[in-house]
């Protein structure tokens, strides 16, 4: 105050204020700012923009992809690409919070405590082979595909527009046809190599189809042994469905479950499978709860083949883990109930 007054008398007297800020004057110790007048000294200091604490680098993706839309024009390529960078692939979504600790309301084991296992019968080396009936118990994929999450089926109905707009409706048809046959006639090749005593005729175009995924699987083949069942009907006689198992046999000395899925992108990692480690579960409980079955089994095996001949994925799946998949496998099949 003391200091503004001062000020204020110089002022009122022409040529003092100058002679005040001659050059020896500054020279001293007395910095030129502490003598300015201007109230921007005095003013509050100015509050920090919230914003400038945001990582701006993490966000610009999600800022561009948010304002972008409205200067160019949308097709379904760009629509691709905005939900690809908005929510990624499917593998990379974290599930809902609590999803993996909830527990089934009727939780039954995955190992069949109660039942009887007799000695084994070296006397027939034949796998089992149960033909599947058509009852009115649902199947292991009929319960999966109608318990889809929300955002899978998204995804699933994105490829297959995506696909419809490379190939046409026709042209799409055609090729989940030759998918599903490209597959069984794998299984069928597969069955013939366990089983060298049958002769099943080929046509010479179908081991074309298939000899890419059979040289996909040879590596595999080494390591598998002591089969027990071939495409044989499941039913889990507590729970009440069904189903049908490619292979049961030992891998690498351990009785497992086995599925073959035939692909034509690389799945290296077990989270790539999507729902296939649930049937795999699922048909585990089956055969364990099944009389008609006299073992158990608590190993599953995914393999993926692939068509261009490249080593296949085996997916191992020990007893730890088949019983995290078998609760969850539980808890689709409650929902099944649930909404049938």
């Amino acid at each position: 105050l003391v200091r503004m007054k001062f000020l204020q008398l110089l002022s009122r007297k022409p040529g003092k204020l100058e002679m005040l800020f001659q050059i020896p004057f500054c020279q001293k110790q007395f910095p030129y700012l502490s003598l300015a007048t201007s109230t921007c000294l005095c003013s509050k200091k100015k509050k920090g923009n919230g914003y400038e604490q945001v990582d701006q680098e993490k966000y610009k993706k999600l800022v561009y992809s948010v304002t972008s839309y409205k200067i160019s024009s949308q097709t379904p390529e760009t629509i691709f690409e905005e939900d690809n960078l908005l929510y990624g692939p499917p593998d990379k979504c974290r599930p809902p919070v609590g999803a993996e600790t909830k527990a089934p309301k009727n939780w039954v084991p995955l190992i069949n405590s109660n039942k009887r296992i007799p000695p084994l019968n070296s006397d027939s080396n034949l796998p089992m082979k149960i033909p599947l009936q058509r009852t009115k118990m649902p199947s292991v994929t009929r319960i999966l595909q109608q318990t889809i999450s929300p955002q899978q089926a998204f995804y699933l109905e994105r490829w297959k527009q995506k696909m419809i707009l490379e190939l046409g409706k026709d042209g799409f048809e055609e090729y989940t046809k030759n998918l599903f046959l490209q597959g069984e006639l794998f299984h069928a090749a597969l069955e013939s190599i366990f089983l060298p005593e049958k002769t099943a005729a080929k046509e010479q175009g179908e081991d074309a189809a298939i000899s890419g995924y059979l040289s996909s699987v040879q590596h595999v083949l080494e390591d598998i042994s002591d089969v027990r069942a071939l495409e044989s009907a499941v039913q889990h006689e507590t729970l009440q469905y069904l189903g049908l198992v490619d292979c049961i046999a030992k891998y690498r000395g351990q009785l497992c479950v086995i599925d073959w899925k035939t692909s034509e992108k690389p799945k290296p990692l077990l989270k790539n499978t999507f729902d296939n480690p649930l049937q795999v579960a699922a048909y585990i409980g089956a055969v364990n709860h099944d009389a008609n079955y006299d073992f158990q089994v608590s190993c599953g095996l995914i393999v993926i083949a692939y068509k261009n001949g490249s080593p296949a994925h085996p997916h191992f799946m020990d007893l730890s883990l088949c019983s995290q998949y078998w609760n969850k496998w539980l808890l689709r099949l409650e929902e099944y109930r649930d909404k049938n």
